[in-house]
């Protein structure tokens, strides 16, 4: 029999609900081939560690690595230390560069594709900040990333959206900086609703204009550029900017509401994705690919169309609160011993939340055990004073 549970509804009634079978994706046999899948990677916290949610964080390095041979086994690159593990909400560039010194070791020794976030996260934002000073900063965490082996991925900085006074800013410090990376490297365009700090990005606050500053940038240094991640929330200027990228450079869908058609693409192109929702979904995301290898379109469609109502709630406003669902579908799914996060940040989304999270992660299939997430989801319950 399906295990039961009794889910507490926003009317503040319990009702019961049956579980159903597993999915079972299974992995893939050979390299994924069609598309190149990042999933932002979330970090485990230690539970047992003396912290506060001021002091510097404390990682589970074992469940936090572990889980990112699990992203490689299925196939998944890994984006490293970017806004799903917390950065810029409660982990700092100390922890996050050892985080990318560890995962880049394994992901050597275990032949994983790996992409690390460089930012400026360790300047405080300030609007009397000179260019030089937001600059050195992105240097030396992409001095970080390049000497231990890793690829960059260069982060929007609050820093420079603080200080920068017009395009030309911006203009400037990505000119100097993708001057001297010594790869390419993937931009991210992080929206202001995963990050308020990132406002004006590109110096307009108008998404039009901003994107034809970031064009004018990709177009004059595309040898340097292997793709821009857009985390915008909209399908098409995704497309629209998609349409405008020089040959060779990639447009990576950071959208986490509309990513199967992005992915799926049209007559024109497609994007490649590097997204947190894979996180949680890995295995369905995994599967998607193998499918569009066997050249299959209808059955990627049923494997990830069923996600984006699970995506579309783990995201919702405030969207910077995502992690917290991220999270906890790795606890419900065995990946983790424990539902705590660096910073506290596990009581960022309500009971009703994660209730409404477990049936929509049941029904779109990535519940890998039923009975244990059960188990684990009627524990959380109980600590609200839920009990059957």
């Amino acid at each position: 029999m399906p295990p039961t549970l009794m889910i507490p509804f926003p009317d503040r009634s319990l009702r019961p609900y049956t579980l159903r079978a597993s999915a079972g994706f299974a992995p893939p046999r050979a390299p994924l081939r069609s598309r190149v899948f990042f999933a932002a990677a979330h970090v485990v916290a230690d539970p047992l560690a003396d912290t506060t949610p001021v002091s510097p964080p404390a990682l589970d390095w074992d469940a936090t690595l572990a889980y990112r041979r699990y992203l490689w086994s299925l196939g998944l690159g890994v984006a490293e230390a970017m806004d799903t593990a917390q950065r810029g909400m409660g982990l700092d560039w100390t922890t996050a560069r050892e985080l990318i010194e560890r995962s880049v070791a394994e992901a050597r020794a275990v032949g994983g594709m790996i992409a690390c976030g460089a930012g400026t996260d360790h300047l405080p934002p300030r609007p009397d900040l000179s260019l030089d000073q937001v600059e050195a900063a992105y240097l030396e965490q992409i001095e970080a990333v390049e000497r231990c082996g890793g690829r960059v991925i260069l982060m929007a900085s609050r820093a420079l959206a603080a200080c920068a006074r017009s395009p030309d800013d911006y203009a400037r410090v990505y000119g100097r900086l993708l001057s001297q990376v010594r790869e390419p490297v993937i931009l991210h365009w992080l929206g202001d609703m995963f990050d308020p700090s990132l406002a004006g990005y590109w110096g307009r606050h108008d998404l039009d204009a901003a994107m034809e500053t970031a064009l004018a940038i990709i177009h004059e240094y595309a040898a340097k550029i292997d793709g821009i991640k857009i985390s915008l929330l909209d399908a098409q200027r995704e497309i629209q900017m998609r349409r405008r990228l020089p040959p060779g450079v990639r447009m990576y869908s950071g959208d986490d509401f509309n990513y199967p058609e992005l992915i799926l693409g049209d007559d024109q192109g497609y994007s490649d994705a590097l997204l947190g929702i894979f996180d949680a979904i890995a295995p369905a995301a995994s599967a998607a690919l193998q499918a569009l290898d066997a050249d299959d379109p209808e059955r990627f469609r049923a494997i990830l169309e069923p996600t984006v109502p699970l995506s579309r709630h783990i995201f919702q406003a405030p969207t910077y609160c995502y992690k917290t669902g991220v999270v906890f579908l790795a606890y419900l799914n065995g990946h983790q011993r424990h539902f705590r996060m660096v910073g506290g940040q596990e009581s960022a989304r309500s009971v009703l939340h994660l209730a409404r999270l477990f049936i929509l992660a049941d029904q779109a299939g990535v519940l890998c055990d039923p009975e244990r997430a059960v188990a684990r989801m009627r524990h959380v319950l109980a600590l609200a004073g839920i009990e059957e």
